[in-house]
């Protein structure tokens, strides 16, 4: 079974560097590691990493340079596992991966059960997600739970069911939600799984990001996009848009130093304003 892991990245080389580092340690190394930037500052010094990485360069935005990865893989990968620049695997994540494909060939997808995510926790510290990993509990025998949608920072796919399927490059930049989109699209075609063997840690760093207001606008946007497109359940999408406008009303009172509250607050009404309107576009950011 051919594995490839495919990184993309913006803006934030030493990170991105340190990531394909570790992929050196795993027990089943990948069979190819593909880093999709959109320039050369952004993996600067990549090639002092452990991870022998195939760096290939895109327009900017997350489902482009995912795709671009794609593209350049055709013909070479089995499975694709797709990291976010600030995920920390366990050391058999990929041997995992691959005993879970090998087992069942009903699977197309799977993803981790995070032990921890910084996106939610505020954020961690490569070497305290390596404390985390290296702390985790032994689950024997190891859960699996079937899942409707994959989390974007961590997905394991399989190539052949994944065929002709490419993410939405209508959810410019980071794409808020792709993940979802794809992984929906992709379960049409077979099992995805969560499985507690298969483990890490999204590190949730800030920075290579963009404008509050920009997040705001998508936060709602993309989810009324994805709904009418039939590509995210209606409770998910509901949730999401509630969970974040009353997140981002709330906080913009007294807002974290590294959030932007008052701007995605002001994006969030911008999108409101334009979906009642029937105006609304996920692509409008880019005018922002």
């Amino acid at each position: 079974m051919r594995i490839f892991v495919v990184v993309a990245t913006l803006g934030r080389a030493a990170l991105v560097c340190r990531t394909v580092d570790l992929l050196a340690d795993q027990t089943r190394p990948p069979d190819g590691i593909v880093v999709a930037s959109v320039s050369p500052d952004d993996v600067a010094g990549i090639d002092r990493s452990r991870g022998r990485a195939e760096v290939i360069y895109s327009e900017k935005g997350l489902c482009r340079q995912r795709n671009r990865a794609l593209s350049a893989l055709e013909g070479r990968a089995d499975v694709v596992v797709f990291f976010d620049d600030d995920f920390v695997p366990a050391p058999d994540y990929i041997a995992n991966v691959e005993a879970l494909f090998s087992a069942d060939e009903t699977l197309v997808g799977i993803t981790a059960e995070l032990l921890a995510d910084g996106v939610l926790q505020g954020g961690f510290s490569i070497e305290a997600a390596q404390a985390i990993i290296a702390d985790r509990p032994c689950r024997f025998p190891p859960q699996i739970t079937d899942r409707h949608e994959l989390y974007g920072c961590n997905m394991a796919i399989r190539v052949v069911a994944a065929e002709g399927l490419r993410f939405d490059e209508n959810l410019p930049l980071y794409g808020w939600q792709e993940d979802v989109d794809f992984t929906n699209r992709l379960g049409r075609r077979g099992r995805m799984v969560a499985a507690s063997s298969v483990t890490g840690v999204h590190l949730g760093v800030s920075g290579g990001r963009t404008s509050g207001k920009r997040l705001g606008y998508s936060q709602v946007a993309n989810v009324v996009y994805l709904k009418r497109k039939g590509t995210m359940r209606p409770d998910l999408g509901n949730r999401l848009m509630t969970r974040n406008l009353f997140a981002n009303a709330i906080r913009s009172i007294r807002p974290e130093p590294s959030i932007d509250r008052r701007g995605r607050l002001l994006g969030n009404m911008m999108a409101i304003v334009d979906s009642l309107r029937g105006q609304v576009d996920p692509r409008k950011i880019l005018e922002m």
